[in-house]
C-alpha cells in the first residue's frame, strides 16, 4: 500500500500530525500506533491515572542502575496506545519559560524563540477561563481549572508559598511563569482530554486517514539516502511493507523514536555495528542527550479528612465512582495533582529552576510504598510537596539492547551525575520545607512525616534520593540543531535522509521549564504546518 505520509506513533505529537495532514482531503495519511485503541475505562476518568501504570496501556520501561541515586532503577512510564502519553499522563498543562525556546533560536534554531511558537500554543489551545493575548480559545484541545472538585488543601498551599516568598500567580501560562496557582488541565466535562479525544477522534472519519492499532515498527525503509516507506509488525511474527510518496514522519517519543533510527541504520556507526545493522548514516547524535525532570517529596499528616487518601478506601471508591457516574463532581473528575509553584533557587535569581507539584496525598513515613500502586498507599489523608528538578545538567543516553525491535532499548539517564542537580534539587525541597511549614497549613497539618531526618542536608539528600522518581518528561534524544550532535535540522527534517522528519519531544534541544505535553502539542503543530508548506 502506498500513502503520502506515514506517521510512526499515535501519541500527542502523531495525533495532532494525522489530524492536519489529512484535513486536505488529497493526502493520503497513515497513522500506526504500537499499542491498542485507546478503550481502557480508566484512561478517561481523570482519576483512573493512577491505574494505568504498568497495565497494558504502558511500555514500562525501566532505566539502567543509577549510581548517583543510590544504584536504583527508576521506572520510566511511557503510554501504549492511542493518545500515547497524554493518555496516561496527570493532564497538567504547562509550556515552560519563555526563555526555554529563545535559547532553543539561540543555539541556530532560526523561527523556535517564544514569539515564533506562542501561535502554535494557542492555536491547538481551548482555554475555559482565560482569554488573553496569551491563550487560545477555539483550538482543539480544551484546557480547563479543575472545577467539580478541589481540597482546601490545594488554596493553603498557594497561601503558604505567598507567605514564603513565592507570590501568587493564576496564570503561570501567560504573561510570566514563576508563582503559585491551581494547575490547569488537559480535560473537558469531567473526562481526560487526550490527543485522541482532542485531534484524532474527530479526523477519524476522513476517508484519506487511515489509523492502524498493534503496529509496532520493525524499521524505517530507507533507499539511497531517502526514506521510501516502514515495515511494521503484524502479529508477532508477521510482517508488512507499506510505502510513503512524500515524507515519513517519525513520532514515537524520546525512547522509541531513537531507538527506530537506529533499527533502521541511523545513528553512530560503532553502536550501529555491536548489532550488526547495516549504517545508513551516521548520525553520532541519535539517542544521545537525553534529559528528564526528577522529582521527591515533603509530606505531611492532615488532621482533616479533606485529601485524597481516605478516598482510597474500597467503600469510598465505590461511593466517588457511584458519584462521578451520576453527577459528574467528586474526586474522579481531577488528578491526583491540584497545584504548582515555579520559582528560583539563589544562584538562578532571574529564571525558574524548580517547580512544586502539590497533591492532597501523602505516599506514607517509610519507603515500603509503591509511588505506582495506590494500593500500597495510607489512608490516613495528608498533602506533598514534590520539588521538582526543572533545568538538569545530567545528560544521558538510549542505546539499542539488541537487534529485535521488540527488545526494550537500554536507556540511562544519568540521573543527578552533574552535581549542580544535586545542589538544586536540595535548595527545592529546603524551600518545600519551609513552605509545608508555613502558617497557612497550620489548620490541617498534624504533622509533617517527609524528609523523617531534617539534621542535616545530607539527610534530606539521602530522603530525596530514597523517594526520587522521574516526572517521565524524557526529551532530546533526536535533538533539532546545527551541531554535529544534531539529528535533525530547524525543519525537524533528518540531516541526510529526505523525506524522513522527527516530530515529538526529542527533537528539544533543552528541556522546558515545566510539563512537556504542552509543548509537544505545539511542536506538532510547526511541524505539520512545516510540511505543509513544503508541498
Amino acid at each position: 500500500m502506498r500513502y503520502d505520509f506515514i506517521i510512526i506513533g499515535a501519541g500527542s505529537a502523531g495525533c495532532v500530525l494525522a489530524n492536519r495532514l489529512s484535513e486536505n482531503p488529497n493526502n493520503k495519511v497513515l497513522l500506526l500506533e504500537a499499542g491498542g485503541p485507546d478503550k481502557k475505562m480508566e484512561i478517561h476518568i481523570p482519576a483512573g491515572y493512577a491505574k494505568l501504570f504498568k497495565s497494558e496501556v504502558d511500555w514500562g520501561y525501566s532505566t539502567e542502575p543509577q549510581k548517583h541515586v543510590l544504584n536504583r532503577r527508576i521506572y520510566l512510564p511511557r503510554g501504549r496506545t492511542l493518545g500515547g502519553s497524554s493518555s496516561t499522563n496527570a493532564m497538567a498543562y504547562v509550556r515552560g519559560n519563555k526563555e526555554d525556546y529563545n535559547d532553543w533560536a539561540k543555539f541556530g534554531n532560526k523561527g523556535w524563540g517564544y514569539e515564533d511558537v506562542l501561535p502554535y500554543f494557542k492555536k491547538s489551545e481551548a482555554n475555559e477561563q482565560i482569554n488573553n493575548p496569551y491563550h487560545g480559545t477555539d483550538g482543539l484541545l480544551n484546557v480547563t481549572y479543575a472545577t467539580r472538585f478541589d481540597t482546601p488543601f490545594s488554596d493553603a498551599f498557594v497561601a503558604a508559598c505567598d507567605e514564603s516568598g513565592i507570590r501568587r500567580n493564576d496564570d503561570y501560562n501567560g504573561e510570566k511563569q514563576e508563582g503559585a496557582s491551581r494547575l490547569q488541565f488537559t480535560i473537558k466535562d469531567a473526562k481526560r482530554f487526550s490527543a485522541a479525544v482532542a485531534f484524532l477522534k474527530p479526523a477519524m472519519h476522513r476517508k484519506n486517514l487511515t489509523v492502524q492499532t498493534n503496529a509496532a515498527v520493525k524499521q524505517i525503509l530507507i533507499e539511497n539516502d531517502k526514506a521510501v516507506g516502514v515495515e511494521y509488525f503484524v502479529g508477532k511474527n508477521n510482517t508488512d511493507k507499506v510505502f510513503a510518496n512524500k515524507e515519513v514522519i517519525l513520532s514515537a517519543g524520546s525512547f522509541a523514536s531513537p531507538q527506530i533510527l537506529m533499527l533502521s541504520g541511523v545513528g553512530d556507526a560503532d553502536e550501529l555495528k555491536k548489532h550488526n545493522i547495516v549504517c545508513k548514516k551516521n548520525l553520532s547524535g541519535v539517542g544521545k542527550n537525553l534529559q528528564d525532570h526528577l522529582f521527591s517529596g515533603v509530606s505531611c499528616l492532615s488532621n482533616q479528612e479533606f485529601g485524597q487518601n481516605h478516598h482510597l478506601k474500597p467503600i469510598n471508591q465505590l461511593k466517588g465512582l457511584m458519584k462521578y457516574v451520576f453527577t459528574k463532581k467528586g474526586i474522579f473528575t481531577i488528578s491526583p495533582l491540584e497545584s504548582a509553584a515555579f520559582w528560583m533557587t539563589d544562584d538562578s535569581p532571574d529564571r525558574v529552576n524548580y517547580q512544586f507539584h502539590f497533591a492532597s496525598l501523602q505516599v506514607g513515613e517509610g519507603y515500603d510504598y509503591d509511588f505506582y500502586d495506590m494500593k500500597t498507599f495510607p489512608f490516613n489523608d495528608g498533602f506533598t510537596i514534590l520539588p521538582t528538578l526543572l533545568r538538569p545538567e545530567s545528560r544521558g543516553y538510549v542505546r539499542l539492547g539488541s537487534n529485535n525491535a521488540m527488545d526494550d532499548p537500554i536507556i540511562q539517564p544519568n540521573f543527578l551525575e552533574a552535581e549542580q542537580d544535586q545542589i538544586t534539587l536540595l535548595k527545592a525541597a529546603k524551600k518545600a520545607i519551609e513552605v509545608i511549614q508555613a502558617s497557612a497549613f497550620d489548620k490541617y497539618r498534624k504533622r509533617q512525616i517527609t524528609p523523617p531526618d531534617m539534621s542535616s542536608d545530607d539527610a534530606i539528600m539521602l530522603h530525596l534520593k530514597k523517594q526520587l522518581e522521574t516526572v517521565y518528561h524524557p526529551i532530546g534524544t533526536c535533538k533539532m540543531g546545527n551541531d554535529e550532535m544534531a539529528v535533525v535540522d530547524n525543519q525537524l527534517r533528518v540531516k541526510g535522509i529526505e523525506g524522513l522528519r522527527v516530530i515529538d519531544a526529542s527533537i528539544m534541544p533543552t528541556i522546558v521549564s515545566g510539563n512537556t505535553n504542552a509543548p509537544v502539542y505545539m511542536i506538532a503543530e510547526k511541524g505539520a504546518e512545516m510540511i505543509l508548506n513544503s508541498l
